[in-house]
């Protein structure tokens, strides 16, 4: 392996990329960061549960005052001395995408679903405090600025994952990439 590889994964909501990401961490020793990160560590100062649309609005206002490129630069700040596989979750934005495609060894994953199954599955798993929301909700929180660029972006992956089926496909495809990027 490579001495650093950086895999960014692309994702809507509910569309599995935590479930990627984790098994990346446990099954290839990855290292796990995500471009929310920052948000949600001044968020949690603040508050025990947090929602998406605090994350998003946080997002916004520190992205107009110190630069498009901030969440990027943060991120680079702590991959600098990592090595091995680093996983970074949560591509939004064409800077974000841009970070990971400037490394040698950098790929982006974009993780999708049907969008009715990854509400159905945002439902299941209550992460968020607006995990919960009607269907009608969730599409309109989907054209927030921070979301409505994920399946554009997506399309420029170097790998996309279809996640429609079982866990034992989303794995396989998670394994068949890695297989890939490991040439």
């Amino acid at each position: 392996m490579a001495e650093k590889i950086i895999i960014g994964l692309i994702g809507e909501s509910g569309s599995g990329k935590d479930t990627v990401a984790n098994y990346l961490k446990e099954k290839y020793n990855a290292k796990l960061m995500r471009f929310a990160d920052p948000l949600k560590e001044i968020l949690h100062i603040f508050f025990d549960k947090i929602s998406r649309e605090d994350q998003q609005w946080l997002a916004l206002q520190l992205r107009d005052r110190f630069g498009h490129d901030i969440f990027p630069k943060a991120l680079k700040r702590r991959i600098d001395n990592e090595t091995g596989l680093i996983v970074i979750n949560g591509i939004r934005f064409w800077e974000d995408y841009e970070f990971i495609e400037k490394f040698e060894a950098g790929h982006t994953i974009y993780v999708t679903a049907d969008q009715k199954m990854r509400w159905e599955r945002s439902i299941k798993r209550k992460e968020k405090t607006d995990d919960g929301v009607s269907f009608e909700k969730f599409q309109e929180m989907e054209q927030a600025e921070t979301e409505v660029l994920v399946p554009e972006i997506g399309t420029k992956a170097d790998h996309i994952i279809r996640n429609e089926k079982d866990l034992d496909y989303l794995l396989a495809e998670t394994d068949r990439i890695m297989s890939e990027i490991r040439k």
